[in-house]
């Protein structure tokens, strides 16, 4: 029996079609993907191909957001450029909201509050970034500043850039982010070697280091917790 195209197949399994009667809460990740890419391949349909990419990222929406264009293209039959390039701007997107909805001013009084205020910036990347959390007096947020962005291995972090905006912005605190691509969360000796450098150049400008987070997709290392700070 030949294999049937989704335009072959009943009406509400249809992707597109199951959004419109059914709602899109109703649709699965692999029928989601489906319809940003549009269409398979000879072999495949668009939601066979689609479960296939989400096999490889492990099921984890997650992983999938760390794949690249070339990981893509190279990797599956049916996705070109421009679906791969599709695929990654929704993708951006949903990552991008998720920070929106992080609130700017909310009050840091743990380190879950900073994991969970650097989650959305951190947890996606496929390299280093480091962000600086600057408070007030009452540890709310002022604003959340990148300080660096490096490669798979790590990245340099200027002190005295996150001082100055520290200074400029009469913050009282700071809470220092940044990220391990590889889900490893314990610190490096340059991550801790960075917060004891921090914390002693920011007492002199009676500034607080509030705590480091290094945020490894679902789980995260805090300075402060461990009694490093």
């Amino acid at each position: 029996m030949s294999k049937l195209s989704i335009k072959q197949w009943a009406e509400e399994d249809r992707p597109r079609e199951k959004l419109l009667l059914k709602g899109v809460s109703a649709l699965s990740d692999s029928e989601l993907l489906a319809i940003l890419i549009g269409s398979g391949s000879d072999k495949e349909s668009a939601v066979e191909l689609s479960r296939h990419i989400l096999l490889k990222a492990d099921n984890d929406l997650n992983n999938l957001a760390r794949m690249s264009v070339s990981d893509l293209v190279n990797d599956f039959r049916g996705i070109g450029t421009a679906k791969a390039v599709t695929l990654i701007a929704s993708l951006e997107l949903g990552r991008r909201r998720k920070a929106v909805e992080t609130p700017q001013r909310g009050k840091i009084t743990s380190s879950r509050d900073a994991y969970e205020h650097f989650f959305p910036l951190l947890s996606d990347l496929n390299h280093e970034e480091t962000w600086a959390l600057l408070t007030d007096r009452s540890n709310k947020v002022i604003t959340t500043i990148q300080v660096s962005r490096g490669g798979i291995s790590g990245t340099v972090a200027d002190i005295r850039l996150i001082l100055r905006e520290a200074l400029s912005r009469y913050a009282s605190g700071v809470v220092l982010g940044h990220n391990h691509p590889s889900g490893q969360c314990k610190p490096s000796p340059q991550d801790t070697h960075l917060t004891k450098k921090l914390k002693e150049a920011a007492q002199w400008m009676d500034i607080s280091l509030l705590d480091h987070i290094i945020v490894c997709g679902d789980n995260y290392f805090s300075f402060a917790d461990e009694g490093i700070i």
